[in-house]
């Protein structure tokens, strides 16, 4: 049991570790400096510092430089002054702002995958949450911050549970397939979206913009500008553990996983299928949706059209690589809002592609869902074959 966890977690691991020594090959090729290179060792020298260069900026670009951080530290031990180190940290600030929504939307699809239900509508959940989040926040007024917040919060939520229901209701009374309705469901999403900042939720100005949510409506900011990661990234953190607890503490968290793993068995058994997987598609639509929300509150205090850059559907990469667990979750959004973090620096400092990140992105996915390939290359598990053979 114990190896089991062990190959588990060291997995992924050299999955990613792969990911960025085949993304090493692949940056020379996008090098004007190597393409110049005359002679194998000024190619090979080349090449070598455009690996460097890239995977060093995109270091510096998530975590921060760490010679300026040691120069901001010893400058705040000496004065005082926070104002240098806050800058010094800004670029760890900026990947935990950009994991947070991958945060909400990897739990919701993860906690789908444990019902047995593909969520493909993450990327339109978390749209129509954040409508109804723009709209309770910029259209009430006169209510605290006690008040206000938790009631954007939870129309948000609330409105991404309704959007997946439909589909989750559909599944369940129809047998129609969630994947198809889901994905359907995004299209009605974003057309929606199109007309509401179009028309009825349009900002005075004619621009396709909602108005700007109310100050007693922001999630608060962790620490002072310019860092932006706010307590959305505390809340998301805390679902995970509330999820782990629902699936693994509770009865309803039990016939969640039982009709994900049998639904047969779970009906002879006596679960309400239909109840259960409605409330599966509900439930993972509330949080797909905060990931909406988180932005619409805790970043951009207002919503414009294709204000999310793909976190619906990176949700269900972020499910597959963190096992659909809510702690490897957590963990493979934070890798993902590292390497994007990244990756605005190694394009501007490196010239390398951004579209680098998304390869090494998709290298992960691979050689996560084909194991195979990390343990034939690093020769894991080859002595329990032997074992098992013997």
């Amino acid at each position: 049991m114990r190896e089991g966890k062990g190959e588990a977690i060291l997995l992924p691991i050299l999955s990613v570790f792969t990911a960025l020594v085949v993304g090493a090959f692949i940056i020379p090729f996008s090098d004007p400096n190597v393409l110049a290179a005359k002679g194998f060792m000024e190619t090979l020298s080349a090449s070598w510092a455009a690996v460097r260069n890239a995977y060093s900026a995109m270091f510096t670009g998530a975590f921060g430089d760490p010679k300026m951080i040691s120069a901001a530290f010893q400058a705040w031990q000496a004065t005082g002054e926070t104002k240098g180190l806050l800058n010094a940290f800004r670029p760890v600030s900026e990947s935990l702002t950009i994991a947070t929504p991958y945060i909400y939307a990897g739990l919701g699809v993860a906690l789908g995958f444990r019902g047995g239900l593909f969520n493909i509508g993450a990327e339109g959940q978390l749209f129509v949450a954040g409508l109804a989040a723009a709209f309770v926040g910029y259209s009430i007024t006169g209510l605290p911050f006690l008040i206000h917040l938790p009631l954007a919060l939870v129309s948000g939520a609330l409105m991404g549970a309704l959007w997946a229901s439909v589909p989750g209701f559909l599944k369940a009374r129809t047998g129609a397939h969630e994947v198809i309705n889901t994905i359907m469901m995004n299209y009605i999403a974003f057309r929606l979206t199109d007309y509401l900042l179009s028309g009825p939720m349009q900002r005075p100005d004619g621009l396709p913009i909602t108005p700007n949510v109310l100050p007693t409506s922001y999630l608060p900011l962790l620490f002072a500008e310019p860092m932006r990661v706010h307590w959305g990234f505390i809340i998301a953190l805390a679902l995970a553990g509330v999820v782990y607890w629902f699936l693994w503490k509770t009865p309803l968290g039990l016939e969640i996983r039982m009709v994900g793993a049998n639904p047969n068995a779970s009906r002879y058994a006596g679960i309400r299928i239909t109840v259960i997987t409605v409330l599966t598609m509900a439930l993972s639509g509330a949080l797909t949706g905060m990931a909406g929300v988180g932005q619409v509150l805790g970043v951009d205090h207002k919503l414009v059209r294709a204000f999310s850059s793909g976190y619906g559907f990176d949700a269900i990469s972020l499910a597959l690589l963190g096992n659909s667990h809510p702690f490897g979750v957590v963990l493979a959004a934070l890798l993902f809002g590292f390497l994007r973090g990244g990756a605005a620096r190694m394009q501007s400092v490196a010239g390398t592609p951004v579209e680098l990140i998304r390869i090494i992105q998709g290298l992960v996915i691979v050689f996560v869902a084909a194991p195979e390939i990390i343990r034939t290359l690093y020769r894991i598990g080859s002595s329990r074959k032997q074992k098992s053979a013997s």
